[in-house]
């Protein structure tokens, strides 16, 4: 896996200050999407160990309220392998840290239907993962005053709550706050 930037002080992408992982490689190709040249799967540094270290060091803070996944797409088949490791890691090491992933995919069509690769892995991202922003950035939906998201279209999902209940639960915008 590859990926086009770590920011590890991201105010923008989930509540508080979070460190965010741009993975690369997407194959929506959203009409005018912010990070066009991370479609690639070969743009910007490759995920090594000490890439995963060093975001497992940026988290350590105590100011820092967990990790956001965005790209790129983070639930692109080829990415999952090397996310799902920094998840099993984050919840082991710091397990009072949030896990926000933001997915062009549909929650239930797509990931919850474990259409997207290996399914055993992308069960098990699921249950690392707290809160998932889904659906693709559509450029005619695009509002700027919606919270940590880009398009009306995009939902922000309580991943444990919709997996417990069977349903979708959206994220209150309270919780982990």
């Amino acid at each position: 896996m590859h990926y086009a930037t770590i920011k590890k002080y991201d105010v923008a992408n989930g509540p508080g200050v979070r460190v965010s992982l741009f993975v690369s490689g997407c194959t929506h190709q959203c009409k005018n999407c912010f990070n066009k040249e991370a479609w690639d799967f070969h743009y910007g540094n490759e995920y090594t160990k000490e890439t995963e270290d060093e975001i497992l060091k940026a988290l350590a803070f105590e100011y820092i309220r967990g990790l956001s996944l965005l790209g790129g797409e983070p639930m692109e088949p080829q990415n999952q392998p090397a996310l799902l490791g920094l998840l099993r890691r984050v919840k082991k090491e710091l397990p009072d840290k949030t896990v926000w992933c933001y997915s062009g995919y549909d929650f239930e069509k797509d990931i919850c239907a474990l259409k997207l690769g290996d399914p055993a892995i992308t069960r098990e991202m699921l249950s690392y993962i707290d809160i998932l922003v889904d659906g693709e950035f559509i450029e005619e939906q695009k509002d700027l005053h919606l919270r940590f998201r880009g398009s009306a279209n995009q939902r922000i999902i309580d991943v444990q709550q919709s997996l417990k209940q069977g349903k979708v639960v959206l994220w209150d915008g309270e919780m982990y706050i």
